[in-house]
């Protein structure tokens, strides 16, 4: 059971080494990695699909694709809280993860547009169970909820090093990566670190430092939470 959200309103792809994302009517979405053929589909990333919402193309008269997203919704994704759990279409499920931030790159799609836009980016999220998602399939918000994503970024990279197993350690391009972060943060780890703590310091490094305990890459840490 569940509460009708809307409808797909578009579709789109950013295939590997391309400069934007193209519009398709269907999409097959692969459990826990992603959309085929999608830049972005990845196991070990929080960050699989983006979730856009049309109110924000309306009020601020966007031209299509200027938010890179992969799914353009009915409803406004700023209101859409982390673990929240839709289903699209008769067998696709996506786990909402958290909200995504207005990068300076939206600005070469539309000037100005990082700054306007705000919060309403839209929302991230990991594909639970795949299948084809065609345009016009009806998006449902579940009453099943999984555990959130913190909203800072901070956080989460502490939850990834506290997943860390015993006697491991993780190098800070895969926890930037598992994280959802974009890669320039790691020159703030080791700051947070400091901050956090000697234990969770301990369990992060950088990726050229010496180390005889063996790297974690962050497999399986999403879909823990998953089942």
């Amino acid at each position: 059971m569940g509460r009708e959200l809307g409808a797909v309103r578009a579709i789109a792809v950013r295939a590997p080494g391309t400069p934007g994302p193209a519009s398709m009517e269907r999409a097959l979405a692969v459990t826990g990695c992603g959309l085929a053929g999608d830049m972005h589909a990845d196991a070990r990333s929080p960050r699989q699909v983006l979730l856009a919402g049309a109110p924000a193309y309306r009020s601020l008269g966007l031209p299509p694709h200027a938010l890179r997203e992969n799914l353009l919704l009915d409803v406004d994704t700023a209101a859409m809280a982390s673990g929240t759990v839709l289903c699209i279409g008769a067998q696709v499920r996506l786990r909402l993860s958290f909200q995504c931030e207005a990068c300076g790159g939206l600005d070469r799609h539309a000037p100005g547009l990082a700054r306007a836009i705000g919060a309403r980016r839209g929302i991230l999220a990991r594909v639970l169970a795949g299948g084809e998602i065609k345009l016009g399939d009806p998006v449902i918000v579940l009453e099943e909820r999984l555990s959130a994503m913190p909203e800072d970024w901070r956080e989460r990279v502490a939850r990834v090093i506290e997943a860390v197993p015993p006697g491991q350690v993780i190098g800070y391009a895969d926890l930037a990566h598992v994280a959802g972060v974009q890669s320039s943060y790691c020159r703030a780890f080791p700051r947070l670190l400091d901050r956090l703590g000697p234990a969770y310091a301990a369990r992060a490094v950088p990726a050229r430092a010496e180390t005889q305990l063996p790297r974690w890459d962050g497999t399986g840490y999403h879909a823990q939470a998953e089942v």
